[in-house]
Formats: structure tokens, C-alpha cells, sequence
């Protein structure tokens, strides 16, 4: 599994003229199952994806589809883990 931590480089002014582009994007790794967890930091300084994936390179791949990526409003960390506990809700996640 992957945490991907969103940073916009741009002001919101900027952002918000991607956002539309932005959800549809991430829609589509929703309906693949690739994302399964996404949100928007608070403050509002960029958002936080929960990825599955085999590897860092399929993730990176799949960031380079952003609009965010694109148009350079948004920089990028990815953080691979290996889940070993969840709450009972999330027990499914430990073997994604």
C-alpha cells in the first residue's frame, strides 16, 4: 500500500481550476481499485491518497495522469508501508 501526500506549489486560485479534472482522475483509479482512501489536507494545503499498487513505479506512472501533475500545481511524496494491524472495519485492508 502506498500514503500519497499532495502539496499544491500553486495558489488555491490556481488549484481550483483543476479540481473538476482532478476528481475524474481519481475516479477512475477508484473504479480500478488502485484508490481507496482520498481527501484534502486541513488547512487546504494539498490531500492525501491511500493507494494499492505492486510497486513505487506503478504509482508514480499513475501520478503522472494527474491534472495536478500536468499542470504543476501539486508536488508529490509517496510512502509505501505494509499494513499489519486495522480496526475491525478496515480488517480487509491488511491483505490488499
Amino acid at each position: 500500500m502506498f500514503v500519497i501526500i499532495l502539496t499544491y506549489t500553486q495558489p488555491l486560485s490556481v488549484v481550483d481550476q483543476f479540481v473538476s479534472e482532478h476528481r475524474a482522475f481519481l475516479e477512475r483509479h477508484y473504479a480500478t481499485g488502485q484508490f481507496v482512501l482520498s481527501g484534502r489536507q486541513e488547512p487546504r494545503t494539498g490531500g492525501v491518497i491511500l493507494a494499492t499498487g505492486s510497486n513505487r513505479d506503478d504509482i508514480e506512472r499513475i501520478l503522472q495522469e494527474d491534472p495536478f501533475h500536468r499542470e504543476n500545481v501539486a508536488e508529490y511524496d509517496i510512502i509505501a508501508f505494509v499494513p499489519s494491524m486495522a480496526a475491525p472495519l478496515w480488517a480487509g485492508m491488511k491483505e490488499v
